[in-house]
């Protein structure tokens, strides 16, 4: 038998590319199947709604072939509201997080580089953030804004911070032990230079993965504050005011608040699941280096 044959029966097989991993769980298909439907129904709500978002035809209707999930107590269709009440959600939530993650991988990396005194005035900050209610902390930025979705955002990008800072520290303090950093460092490397191109390349898989399933979290806070009235306008089709306004008719009819209720419950379970299939897969990927 030649080298060259003997070399191709007994290597190990290839280990399977960070792609197949992705491909090869289901949370991923699933999940993301469920994002991709409510990105799909924000981005093209005017084209899918049979009906203009204000658009009034009759009270209370059930759902029918006119009007598949009725008609809401303002005589619009309830269907249409769920898909252009996708926007605000959509955008709401993914400002929020991005704020989220700027600052909280900002203040984690700072705390988990610098250590000593640094870290310990960060994580006592962080501390202190935690031991205010996510309400509580809405409640104070409505205190300093107004009611709208700005104070929206700001409210739930606040209570989102934490997770971030606690999350990227702990990955810090390993990785600054690592041999290749201490190597990094010995050969002259600037902070900057280690927390940009070192540093942050290696908690990346965290941050897409809390920042997944941050967004799903992000989905409830939104609605749940928006039902609070802290959004302002509750005329505008978002799931939370949709909420507010079926809760008032529920003994005549219950579509108004099944419709958001679903599509809320949808939107969060398919950003679980794929927050927790990309887990899945950089474990995966972390165990096989």
């Amino acid at each position: 038998m030649s080298t060259a044959t003997m070399t191709e029966v007994g290597a190990p097989p290839a280990a399977p590319s960070f792609r197949s991993r992705l491909f090869r769980v289901p949370g991923i298909w699933i999940g993301g199947a469920l994002i991709f439907l409510f990105i799909f129904s924000a981005i093209f709500a005017d084209v899918i709604s049979p009906y203009g978002p204000d658009v009034r035809d009759g009270q209370n209707q059930p759902p029918s072939s006119a009007h598949w999930l009725g008609t809401d107590s303002n005589e619009k269709d309830v269907l249409t509201r769920v898909l252009h009440g996708s926007r605000l959600s959509l955008i709401a939530s993914i400002t929020s997080i991005s704020c989220a993650v700027v600052v909280g991988v900002g203040l984690g990396m700072l705390a988990g580089y610098n250590g000593g005194r640094t870290d310990m005035l960060v994580m006592r900050l962080i501390d202190i953030w935690l031991s205010f209610p996510s309400l509580l902390i809405a409640f104070l930025v409505i205190a300093a804004l107004h009611p709208g979705w700005p104070a929206v955002i700001i409210a739930v990008a606040l209570i989102n911070v934490p997770v971030f800072a606690r999350q990227i520290r702990a990955e810090m303090l390993s990785l600054k032990h690592a041999a290749y950093a201490e190597a990094a460092i010995a050969a002259g490397a600037t902070p900057f230079y280690m927390v940009i191109f070192v540093f942050l390349p290696a908690v990346t898989g965290t941050i897409w993965v809390l920042a997944t399933l941050g967004l799903g979290h992000a989905i409830l806070e939104v609605a749940g504050l928006s039902f609070l009235g802290i959004a302002g306008d509750p005329s505008h089709a978002e799931w939370g005011a949709m909420l507010v306004e079926a809760k008032e008719y529920l003994h005549v009819t219950i579509w108004p608040a099944i419709a958001p209720g679903i599509a809320i419950s949808l939107t969060i379970l398919g950003f679980n699941l794929f927050g927790d299939g990309l887990r899945e897969v950089f474990n995966r990927r972390s165990r096989s280096m």
